[in-house]
């Protein structure tokens, strides 16, 4: 708890996405020192899958057990999280509560999946995995955050010199990448974009631009309740869209607005197809029916709603069922933390997660799979 304590002191907007990112941690923590208050639903889901693990521990060979506390030990190291394990026990319950016999032979055994599921003499794997939806987008949203609480001291000392209300509209053709925490080529990257910018102000210029980022300082037009700090947000997601990179500060009533895009459309869809490519060669072993089981990380209500609702989700899914890779696949299922926290439809997929049969599979048409394998829309 020190060491996320620690890393949220680096900055408000960086430090609010920590936060949100060690949810899971800061959740059993609070239940911890506070058993008698009235938990949230969240912390009712996350209480009951921890409550799951000394349970799975207890029915687990020594070596399992030995492998599950290790693994439990990396996810509270450093950036890393307990969601892989949690999205691993999570699918057990799900699937014992549909039917199935679950063992945990990646932690037993070291298979390459992580559950076999039995039903009916039927058997299948689960290979479960947790990606960022980070891999798919030109500007990375850590980064992002770094930047803007970076800048945002000059930006006030600016506005105080400039009082008025202003909109910096940036392109950068070449994305922005990096994580929450500082790394020396990603912090020099940052370095040169909030130079660029803090030149511009002094300058008084308005454009500037090159091959890396194209820069435009405008008026801040929004009327009545618009501009209400209140509405600002909102008005501004409307106006540029779900990818643009929001940030503002503010001086007194000054207000100075940063939105940023990349070059590119965001891939966040291609880029789960592709991980469920690299996958499935290496965590199914052909010999069953095999389930892919992917959590999908730092994305937010907006962006996972619309990766369903706009069928990008399936459409890669279904995508990636044509491809030779695919042949040892009978499904593919998507989660997130609105999954996992409880979260109501339609901000979390209805069933607990998005869910896809590959029609081309050999058990595809099993009775006794069909509760884990149907396609959920």
């Amino acid at each position: 708890m020190a060491e996320i304590r620690d890393l949220s002191a680096s900055g408000p907007r960086a430090g609010q996405a920590i936060r949100q990112r060690h949810g899971i941690e800061l959740s059993l923590e609070k239940l911890r020192r506070h058993p008698g208050a009235i938990p949230s639903m969240a912390e009712i889901r996350l209480g009951q899958i921890a409550a799951e693990i000394p349970r799975i521990a207890a029915g687990l060979t020594p070596g399992g057990r030995d492998r599950l506390i290790e693994a439990i030990r990396l996810g509270l190291a450093g950036q890393n999280t307990l969601i892989p394990i949690f999205h691993m026990v999570r699918t057990a319950m799900s699937q014992r509560d549909r039917g199935f016999g679950v063992a945990f032979t990646g932690l037993n055994d070291e298979t390459p999946y992580d559950l076999l599921l039995r039903r009916d003499g039927v058997e299948a794997e689960v290979a479960c995995d947790a990606m960022t939806a980070e891999e798919g987008r030109g500007v990375h949203r850590g980064a992002w955050f770094r930047l803007a609480d970076r800048i945002d001291p000059d930006l006030q000392t600016w506005l105080a010199a400039h009082p008025g209300r202003y909109l910096l509209k940036m392109t950068l053709p070449r994305g922005l990448r990096g994580g929450l925490q500082e790394t020396g080529a990603e912090n020099e990257t940052l370095a040169q974009v909030h130079q660029r910018i803090t030149a511009m102000l002094q300058t008084q210029t308005r454009q500037d631009h090159d091959e890396a980022i194209v820069l435009r300082l405008d008026p801040l037009l929004l009327a009545g309740a618009q501009a209400e700090d209140s509405g600002l947000i909102s008005s501004l997601r409307r106006e540029f869209g779900p990818e643009a990179h929001l940030s503002v500060t503010t001086s007194g009533n000054a207000v100075f607005v940063m939105a940023a895009r990349a070059g590119r459309e965001n891939e966040v869809a291609i880029a789960i197809r592709r991980r469920l490519a690299a996958l499935a060669p290496v965590r199914l072993t052909g010999t069953r029916p095999g389930i892919l089981s992917v959590f999908v990380e730092d994305t937010d209500r907006l962006e996972w709603r619309g990766l369903r609702d706009r069928l990008e989700l399936e459409g890669e899914a279904r995508q990636f069922m044509t491809n030779p890779e695919a042949r040892p696949v009978v499904a593919v299922s998507f989660v997130s933390r609105f999954e996992m926290f409880g979260v109501s439809e339609p901000d979390a997929a209805a069933g607990g997660e998005l869910r896809f049969r590959n029609p081309g599979h050999p058990a595809a048409g099993f009775a006794a799979l069909a509760p884990a394998v149907m396609s959920s829309v």
